[in-house]
């Protein structure tokens, strides 16, 4: 994303350093950004595993991940992967690896699109909504 290690994300004071958002490319911080809701920092894993593709947890920056925990102590891990096998793959395996360590890991919540009609919904975007209801 830049030729700075660590970005300017990770850098900047005003960011909140006790939380982490992994993301599989330097574009979804991008998106993340955009929506002006998250002020923490990122960690890119440059891709997702994905078996079919040869790709394991060893091609991604996992290592970079659990040193970085280690060192920094942060409270919380959101994992923000696609909502594809290859993302849940990702996500599950990252869930287990760091749970022991101690922080919190969270995933993005699944659901219904703003806007959207419950009509139109597949059955599991309607599960999966249905699982990541909250409370009013």
């Amino acid at each position: 994303m830049t030729e700075d290690d660590p970005c300017t994300f990770c850098t900047d004071e005003r960011r909140d350093a006790t939380t982490i958002c992994v993301v599989a490319e330097a574009k979804d911080i991008f998106a993340l950004e955009r929506t002006g809701a998250y002020k923490g920092r990122y960690h890119v894993l440059g891709g997702l595993i994905s078996p079919m593709d040869g790709i394991g947890p060893a091609q991604l920056r996992v290592k970079e991940l659990i040193e970085r925990i280690g060192s920094d102590r942060p409270h919380e891990i959101i994992i923000a992967t696609n909502p594809n096998a290859e993302g849940e793959a990702t996500a599950l395996y990252l869930s287990r690896l760091i749970a022991p360590l101690g922080a919190t890991v969270s995933r993005l919540a699944y659901g219904l699109p703003i806007g959207g009609d419950l009509d139109y919904a597949d059955e599991v975007t309607l599960g999966k909504a249905l699982e990541g209801r909250r409370t009013l």
